[in-house]
């Protein structure tokens, strides 16, 4: 039974290795070289798949266990792509094969003067040569399948990473390793709407302008994963997106959730750029309490028909003069009343509803009881 410490010898150099600057230059130059079917292929491509299953087969090495079902997911997803490229699952084999042979040719040279000796090399490059051969059956069968679906999917490559990403746990993290994204020091999720599409599109290739960066349009949303924070002005034309971060790659689903809260909350309250959701934090929690805003309503629903014809009116005086941080002149000039006028309907709400928004939680309530209003008028 090997001890913590070897174990960890031969982990570190397996890692030191994976780590070096010319490891995967040389991978895909070799693959290039010896597998013809894989030179159409582009190194960004080649690069990205070989580095998440050494980081994968890595991670497994450290555990001392076979591979995990998120392993196998990437595994099958790199076979469908290759099926949909028309690389034959031999080429596939043979490009895994050739990463394979020049990390272990490295341990083997480079072990001595690590410490590691050759029959904890030894064993080590057994454990992996049993994960290597369930990732190769996986591989096998998942490219069988994609081969014989006559309704391929239409996933960008951008798309189904992303998509891997937002799953959060460990596929997130392999996920994270394919698209170069770092995998310490944190990643931000950024999400912004689709619907105006020369906006979308400018908001992407500003994004793009500082990588590494992913990113694509999912379910009417422009959807980015970040290796650092984007600068402020980064959306323009009055485009506004939500921001979260920095997570692990692990959290990254809980993030875009937060991302979207935070774009609900900066759009409710007619904020434009990249607003964080801590800027925000406040307004995602009203915003994200639907059953409270009905309680809400339920409570002063005969307010809303005391103040009549004006409940509108009022609702948005109330609204606009807290947004402005109860500057009665600003208000005033977003709505082009006069100052008298905002702060006679701000009184008049008082009246009606017993909320005096002058107060730090009656401003909370009376913003989100006007808000509601006005979005159900």
């Amino acid at each position: 039974m090997r001890s913590r410490e070897e174990w960890t010898s031969v982990v570190d150099l397996i890692e030191r290795i994976v780590g070096e600057d010319d490891l995967l230059p040389s991978v895909v130059i070799g693959v290039r070289t010896m597998v013809r079917e894989a030179a159409s292929l582009s190194s960004a491509d080649i690069t990205g798949h070989t580095r998440a299953l050494l980081f994968a087969a890595t991670r497994a090495l450290a555990a001392r266990r076979g591979p995990s079902e998120a392993e196998l997911s990437f595994v099958e997803d790199l076979a469908v792509t290759r099926a949909r490229q028309g690389v034959p699952i031999e080429a596939v084999l043979g490009a895994i094969h050739i990463a394979e042979r020049t990390i272990w040719s490295r341990a083997r040279e480079t072990a001595p003067s690590a410490g590691v000796t050759p029959d904890l090399l030894l064993d080590a490059r057994e454990l992996y040569d049993d994960w290597a051969e369930a990732v190769r059956s996986r591989l096998i069968t998942a490219h069988r399948v994609a081969k014989a679906d006559p309704h391929p999917r239409t996933d960008a490559r951008d798309a189904v990473i992303l998509r891997r990403l937002l799953e959060g746990g460990s596929a997130a993290a392999l996920a994270a390793v394919e698209a170069g994204l770092p995998t310490a020091g944190g990643l931000w999720a950024l999400v912004a709407r689709a619907d105006d599409l020369a906006a979308a599109a400018a908001l992407e290739r500003a994004l793009r302008e500082y990588p590494p960066v992913l990113c694509a349009r999912l379910d009417g949303l422009l959807v980015a994963v970040l290796a650092r924070a984007p600068a402020p002005r980064a959306v323009r034309s009055g485009l506004t997106a939500g921001l979260a971060g920095p997570v692990e790659a692990e959290e990254l689903a809980a993030a875009r959730r937060l991302a979207l809260d935070a774009l609900a909350a900066a759009e409710s309250s007619g904020r434009s750029g990249v607003v964080h959701v801590a800027e925000v934090a406040s307004l995602v929690a009203l915003v994200g309490r639907p059953d409270l805003a009905a309680v809400l309503l339920e409570r002063h629903r005969q307010d809303w028909n005391t103040l009549g014809a004006n409940a509108a009116s009022v609702a948005l005086a109330v609204s606009t003069w807290l947004e402005a941080d109860r500057d009665v002149n600003a208000a005033a000039g977003r709505l082009f009343v006069h100052p008298n006028t905002v702060r006679n309907r701000v009184q008049r709400f008082t009246d009606v509803t017993g909320v005096d928004p002058a107060t730090t939680f009656g401003a909370a309530d009376a913003w989100w009881l006007c808000r509601t209003w006005l979005a159900q008028a």
